[in-house]
């Protein structure tokens, strides 16, 4: 389980020094801002939806390591994805990320995402891991106020 755990933290620490997606996105269709008080950490996030179907994301901003890395991982899972689906995987990512540490994890549609199962031993850190999936969130609903995780 160690050496699991030791991937996990890589690819945090890997997503947090080289975010994937982390520029404006030209031609977005709706944005979105969200801020975590607790971090300090700050993001706008630019999507491309076309019908139902978010074509395109990226983000800009700064926060710590768990923030940061995940609206990196979160904008390589939802290009192409339903709408629908996109909110199913943002309700199983929280449902893990709450859940008793001390339960086994099972949950493969999370693919990539379950290296944040770790945050459910952190529980402070939950509002630094869905930030940017609270701010997605927003922008799909397109409600032009920024997100705040209090």
């Amino acid at each position: 389980m160690s050496e699991l755990q030791d991937l996990y933290q890589e690819t945090i620490l890997d997503h947090y020094k080289r975010p994937r997606n982390f520029k404006k996105l030209e031609g977005a269709t709706t944005t979105a801002e969200g801020f975590n008080p607790l971090c300090g950490d700050k993001l706008k996030l630019y999507l491309k939806v076309n019908g139902d179907v978010v074509e395109d994301v990226s983000f800009e901003g700064s926060g710590c390591a768990i923030s940061t890395a995940s609206a990196s991982l979160m904008t390589e899972a939802l290009k192409g994805k339903p709408v629908a689906e996109v909110h199913a995987l943002f309700e199983k990512l929280h449902e893990v990320a709450t859940s008793d540490p001390e339960s086994p994890v099972d949950a493969p549609e999370l693919g990539k995402l379950i290296v944040f199962a770790g945050v459910r031993e952190f529980p402070t850190r939950v509002k630094c891991l869905t930030l940017a999936w609270h701010t997605l969130e927003a922008a799909l609903q397109d409600k032009g106020e920024t997100v705040s995780t209090e």
